[in-house]
């Protein structure tokens, strides 16, 4: 497997979409339906807000998903496979199963307690359902990526090198998920948690990944040639799913849009956002425990914010700086205690 420099915009890309995974989460609680998928929602309604929301509802999960497919072709230059099993083990399954039962179930009971409802313990995977899919790949998907290392002049490298080397790579991407989304025929295209939506397009994604960073330079090339023809084709699904459909384009159509705002982000991210510094090293190191414990002080803040009588975009704000301060200052703390650092994904070493 070829070596190559560190792709700090990859490390960038992850730090951004947990950043907007806090940001579209609070505004959930601002929109009519959040109380039907359990969310606390506030009296008052920002639905306007939504539009940007909708812009990224397509994209944001997906694209964590190819991130995560990517991270692993970097994790196998340096592991075998029960090395690569021990590692992702401990990052993604026992997180997955701490935060299930020790985090989730405290949102559930604020979210219980809000709405007047007998609250008790009650464990789920709730927004950890990524991790457990992400281990559930890593598993199914290791022997290709680990053949593929060990033949990386055989036929099957060749011909993925080839293939996302030029346009005929971008079109059985945009191809393999359309088809996707037809024969799975989700109800509502961006329901990816717990469905088997949610799992095949997580797999494709995260197979996709792997061969983008596989591909090495000749695929950036590509995606940095077309970047604004993918800015301006994304924009125009996007509008069309607007104005034309009222929001629900058929599935497929979806798809495609997703993946046009991937590949920009990708390009866009190679140029602008591959280099490091002291504020990728904390934030990336941060991103982790950030996603694992947001919804924590998403929903606590909620719980006293909404009971206030504040415009809705002066509750959103306040929501959202509850939450990243409560999420930053928790962080803190566990970096610092060498025990709670393995459960929320982070080495056992202390700072």
């Amino acid at each position: 497997m070829t070596t190559t420099n560190r792709r700090y915009d990859i490390d960038w890309l992850r730090v951004i979409a947990i950043g907007l995974l806090l940001i579209y989460h609070v505004a959930i609680g601002f929109q009519t339906w959040g109380v039907m998928i359990g969310f606390i929602a506030s009296t008052k309604t920002w639905e306007s807000l939504w539009i940007p929301m909708s812009m990224l509802n397509v994209w944001r999960i997906p694209l964590l998903f190819f991130v995560s497919g990517m991270g692993v072709y970097f994790a196998l230059r340096r592991r075998n496979w029960k090395e690569l099993l021990m590692e992702r083990t401990g990052r993604i399954l026992v997180p997955f199963l701490f935060g299930m039962f020790a985090i989730v179930p405290i949102h559930i009971y604020l979210w219980k307690s809000y709405y007047k409802m007998t609250a008790g313990y009650e464990y789920n995977p709730g927004h950890l359902w990524f991790l457990g899919n992400i281990f559930t790949y890593v598993l199914v998907l290791s022997p290709i990526f680990f053949y593929l290392k060990g033949h990386d002049d055989g036929k099957l490298a060749k011909g993925i090198k080839w293939l996302f080397g030029n346009p005929l790579g971008l079109f059985a991407t945009l191809a393999t998920f359309a088809a996707e989304a037809w024969l799975v025929n989700p109800g509502i295209y961006s329901l990816y948690a717990t469905t088997w939506h949610g799992f095949f397009l997580g797999l494709l994604a995260f197979f996709f990944g792997f061969c983008f960073v596989l591909s090495g330079q000749p695929f950036l090339e590509l995606i940095l040639k077309w970047k604004w023809i993918f800015v301006v084709i994304g924009s125009a699904l996007f509008v069309i799913r607007m104005v034309v459909f009222k929001q629900m384009a058929p599935n497929y159509l979806q798809s495609i849009e997703s993946n046009f705002w991937i590949f920009s982000v990708f390009a866009f991210g190679y140029k602008y956002l591959n280099h490091g510094g002291k504020a990728l090293a904390y934030l990336s190191q941060a991103a982790y425990p950030v996603y694992i414990l947001h919804m924590v002080f998403l929903y606590l803040g909620s719980k006293y914010i909404f009971q206030l009588d504040l415009p809705a975009p002066v509750q959103f704000l306040m929501v959202l700086v509850v939450t990243s301060v409560g999420c930053f200052a928790t962080y803190e703390v566990i970096r610092r205690v060498k025990f709670l650092r393995p459960l929320f994904g982070l080495k056992w070493k202390s700072v």
